[in-house]
C-alpha cells in the first residue's frame, strides 16, 4: 500500500506537470505570467492558434481594454472576469498582461448519470420520527442547473422559476428540456408522487436553470452565471440548494477554476452545493481508478456524492458501490472525495416526453406525457438524492450553514461493505438518522429495510467552517460533544489523518482498491494527455487532451 507521503509526492509530480513554468535570468527580471489552467498551458505548448474560448480573471473596467489590446473578443461578462474568444498567440499575449490573473479554459460541461426513498430513510422521514411532526422539504428552494425541467413531466408541477443560460445571455423562459437529463434529476429531487413516483422532498420548490443544451453539453461559464443567478435571487425564491449534475475533467487547483470559485460563493452565500463525482470509476478492462472526480466537485465547499448500487432492495446489508462511481482523492490538490454515496442505480423518475434520452432508449421508459417516466443510473442521480435529503434537513432547521448539513450527512451515513474513504466518503446516505441527529430527539440509531444501522460517524469538512459547534450530538451518541470537539474524526482538505483512525485497507482505502502498477501515477494522470471521457475513463496513448476531447455516452445502465 502507499502511505500518505508516498501519495502525496505522486499528486506533487502530476501537479507539476501541469504547470507552464517561465524561467527568468534573475527573480527581479522575471515577467508577470497570469496562472493557466492545464488545458490551456497544454494549448499554449502546442502552439494551437485555432481561436478558442477562455475565461479571464481581471477587472470588469479593464475587460474591454484587454480586448481591445489584444484583438481578443468578448463573449460573455461573468463575475470576476469575461469569456473571451482569442488565438493561441492572444491567450500567450493576455497572460503576460498585469491585469489578467488567471486564465481558464471556457470548457465543456456534461451531464453525469421505488426503492431509493425507503432505502435513505425518506420515507420514515415524510411520516415523522417520534415527536417530529413529518417533513417534505416545503418551502426549500432548490436550484437544478442542468439541460431544463420539461413543464409537461410529472415534476413540472414544482418548478417556481425558469431561465436559459444556453443563449448567450440569461433569459427569463420555459427553459424546455430538449434532451432529457435536468427533468430526471429533478424529479429525484422534488416529484410529488402523484403516480407513485415520489421524490426525495415532494414538498421542495424547483428552480429551473438550463446551462446544458440539447445534446446534454454546455459551457462552464453557462454554469457559472447560474450559479451566481441562484445567488442573487435565492431570498426570492429561498434557494437553499443547488445541484450540479455536470461537471468537467480536473484541469488545475479548486483555488484557481472559476466554477469552483462560483461554488464556494454559493457556500459563502448559505446556499449548499451538491455535485455528482462523476462516472469515471474504472477502465474499460474493468480496473479501478483513483483520481477521477470531476469539477466541482473537486471543491471542498460542495457536497460531492457518488453512487451506491441498492440492487433494488431497500436493506443495505446487499448494497455495494456502483463500480463506475468516481473515486477520490482528487486530481491535483489531493482533497478526500466524495463525502458520501447515495443511490444511484437504475433509478426511475420523471422523463421529458420527445427528449433526446426518451427516443434514444424508449426501452427505459414507461408511460407519456405528464405519467411519462425513465430509468437512469449514474452519479447524477445520487447527488440528486443528497439534494433531495438535504431540502428535508433544511425544512426541519432552516437554521442549519451548509457546512453542518454537509456534517450532518456524513455522520450519519453508514459504511459501505467492502468499500472505504476514497469510494464511499463517510457512508451511504441515511436521512433518518441525519434528521434524527440535526433536531437531538432520536440518536444515531436507525432501521432501514427492516435492519439496524449503524452510522459511521466520520465527517471531512475543509478547514475554518463557521458555525460546526452549534450541531450539538445528543447526550451518549458521540460522547455528547459538538463535532468539531467530540470522537468523531474531522477530515481538513488537506488530508489531515488523525491519530484515532486504524490505518488499514478496511478502513481507509478498502480491499477493492489496488495501490500498485495496475494504477498509474504518472504526469499523464494530471494532463491528462492519455485520457478519454465516455462511461469510463480509457488510458491510451492516441487521445489528446484538446479541444477534440471525446466524451461519449455517459449514462450507465448497470452497475
Amino acid at each position: 500500500m502507499f502511505s500518505i507521503a508516498s501519495l502525496a509526492s505522486h499528486l506533487r509530480r502530476g501537479a507539476a506537470a501541469a504547470i507552464v513554468l517561465t524561467v527568468a535570468a534573475s527573480a527581479q527580471a522575471q515577467p508577470h505570467r497570469a496562472r493557466l489552467s492545464s488545458d490551456i498551458a497544454d494549448r499554449l505548448a502546442r502552439r494551437i492558434e485555432a481561436p478558442t474560448e477562455v475565461i479571464v480573471a481581471a477587472p470588469d473596467a479593464a475587460i474591454g481594454e484587454l480586448a481591445a489590446r489584444y484583438g481578443a473578443t468578448v463573449r460573455k461578462r461573468i463575475q470576476g472576469g469575461a469569456v473571451l474568444e482569442a488565438t493561441g498567440g492572444q491567450i500567450d499575449a493576455l497572460s503576460q498582461d498585469p491585469a489578467v490573473g488567471h486564465i481558464a479554459g471556457n470548457a465543456t460541461v456534461y451531464r453525469m448519470m421505488a426503492v431509493t426513498t425507503q432505502a435513505t430513510g425518506a420515507d420514515q422521514v415524510w411520516s415523522g420520527l417520534d415527536a417530529l411532526r413529518g417533513v417534505t422539504g416545503r418551502g426549500i428552494g432548490v436550484a437544478v442547473i442542468d439541460s431544463g425541467i420539461a413543464q409537461n413531466s410529472p415534476v413540472g408541477d414544482r418548478v417556481v422559476a425558469s431561465a436559459d443560460f444556453t443563449r448567450g445571455a440569461a433569459a427569463a423562459s420555459e427553459a424546455r428540456d430538449e434532451y432529457g437529463h435536468g427533468t430526471h434529476v429533478a424529479g429525484i429531487i422534488a416529484e410529488s408522487a402523484r403516480d407513485g413516483y415520489s421524490g426525495m422532498a415532494p414538498g421542495a420548490w424547483l428552480i429551473n436553470l438550463k446551462a446544458l443544451g440539447n445534446d446534454g453539453s454546455g459551457k462552464t461559464a453557462d454554469v457559472i452565471e447560474a450559479i451566481d443567478w441562484a445567488i442573487r435571487n435565492r431570498r426570492t425564491y429561498n434557494i437553499r440548494i443547488i445541484n450540479v449534475s455536470l461537471g468537467h475533467p480536473v484541469f488545475e487547483s479548486y483555488v484557481d477554476d472559476p466554477l469552483c470559485q462560483a461554488a464556494q460563493r454559493a457556500a459563502d452565500a448559505g446556499i449548499l452545493v451538491v455535485a455528482a463525482a462523476g462516472n469515471f470509476g474504472k477502465t474499460a478492462e474493468g480496473r479501478p481508478i483513483v483520481g477521477g472526480v470531476i469539477a466541482p466537485g473537486n471543491a471542498p465547499s460542495v457536497l460531492t456524492v457518488g453512487a451506491v448500487n441498492t440492487r433494488g432492495t431497500a436493506g443495505r446489508d446487499d448494497d455495494v458501490m456502483a463500480t463506475y462511481s468516481s473515486r477520490g482523492p482528487t486530481a491535483i490538490d489531493g482533497v478526500l472525495k466524495p463525502e458520501l454515496v447515495a443511490p444511484g442505480n437504475r433509478i426511475v423518475a420523471a422523463s421529458a416526453p420527445g427528449s433526446y434520452l426518451s427516443r434514444t432508449y424508449p426501452e427505459h421508459v414507461t408511460g407519456g406525457g405528464t405519467s411519462a417516466y425513465i430509468e437512469l443510473s449514474g452519479t447524477s442521480m445520487s447527488s440528486a438524492v443528497a439534494s433531495g435529503a438535504a431540502a428535508l434537513l433544511l425544512e426541519a432547521r432552516p437554521g442549519l450553514t451548509p457546512a453542518q448539513v454537509k456534517a450532518a450527512l456524513q455522520l450519519t451515513s453508514s459504511r459501505v461493505a467492502g468499500a472505504g474513504l476514497i469510494e464511499a466518503g463517510a457512508g451511504s446516505l441515511n436521512v433518518a438518522a441525519a434528521l434524527g441527529l440535526v433536531t437531538a430527539r432520536n440518536g444515531l440509531t436507525t432501521t432501514i429495510g427492516g435492519q439496524l444501522v449503524q452510522q459511521s460517524r466520520i465527517a471531512y469538512l475543509p478547514g475554518n467552517q463557521p458555525g460546526l459547534t452549534a450541531i450539538s450530538l445528543p447526550t451518549g451518541t458521540l460522547a455528547g460533544t459538538s463535532i468539531l470537539l467530540g470522537s468523531t474524526i474531522v477530515w481538513s482538505d488537506t488530508i489531515v489523518w488523525s491519530d484515532t483512525i486504524v490505518w488499514s485497507d478496511t478502513i481507509v482505502w478498502s480491499d477493492t482498491i489496488v495501490w500498485s502498477d495496475t494504477i498509474v501515477w504518472s504526469d499523464a494522470f494530471v494532463t491528462g494527455s492519455t485520457i478519454v471521457w465516455s462511461d469510463t475513463i480509457v488510458w491510451s496513448d492516441t487521445i489528446v487532451w484538446s479541444d477534440t476531447i471525446v466524451w461519449s455516452d455517459t449514462i450507465v445502465w448497470s452497475d
